[in-house]
């Protein structure tokens, strides 16, 4: 099966990959630092509006890792599907490419969250791997458009093209109508939109060489 984005490689698509399994470790460790000092983790390397005194170049990647302390279904949501689609995608992409994807895809959703929040006036910082997420989510619809996940609420079967689809339609929605306040739904879409933005440049490399 080829992927119309990037060129599959052949490699273990079971168990967990090498970089998926070290994302995994670092955010649940990055998780436990925040339980201990959840004040400094926050103020230094959550990612804050550029107006908010707050901001630092570095939190465009590091928010990525962190996670809100009161929510476990925050960090487990985001760690079970990196494990589930980030073991198929890790050994098509490669090593390299696979982390270059998923820190753009994260770079890129942040990018999008201060753009809105400058617009918006937006005052509240980001955290979450969601961003990095969703765009291996997208690479996993491109590479298995017909492949049916099942969401977990509510429990429905839906084909992985139609999921992303869906998603990002329900994201821009809430977004705009700033409903479902406290979730980066613009974030969401900046990690779709740039690791699009990257397949499509990899792919156009591939073509010419």
């Amino acid at each position: 099966m080829n992927s119309p984005i990037y060129k599959m490689r052949p490699g273990r698509q079971s168990g967990i990959p090498d970089v998926v399994f070290v994302l995994l470790i670092a955010n649940g460790l990055l998780y436990v630092l925040e339980r201990f000092s959840p004040n400094f983790m926050i103020a230094t390397f959550g990612l804050w509006p550029v107006d908010s005194g707050y901001f630092r170049p570095w939190q465009l990647l590091t928010y990525g890792f962190l996670h809100d302390v009161n929510s476990l279904y925050h960090i487990g949501f985001n760690m079970l599907g990196l494990w589930m689609f980030g073991r198929h995608i890790e050994p098509m992409m490669g090593t390299q490419r696979f982390i270059i994807y998923y820190l753009t895809c994260v770079v890129g959703a942040g990018a999008i969250q201060l753009l809105v929040a400058a617009f918006t006036g937006g005052e509240y910082y980001t955290v979450g791997a969601s961003g990095g997420l969703m765009g291996i989510l997208l690479a996993y619809a491109i590479a298995f458009p017909n492949q049916t996940i099942m969401l977990l609420i509510p429990p429905i079967p839906m084909k992985a093209k139609y999921f992303v689809v869906l998603f990002a339609l329900a994201s821009l929605v809430l977004g705009v109508s700033g409903r479902a306040a406290g979730v980066a739904h613009f974030a969401h879409l900046g990690g779709m939109l740039f690791g699009l933005l990257l397949l499509t440049y990899w792919n156009r490399l591939r073509r010419r060489g």
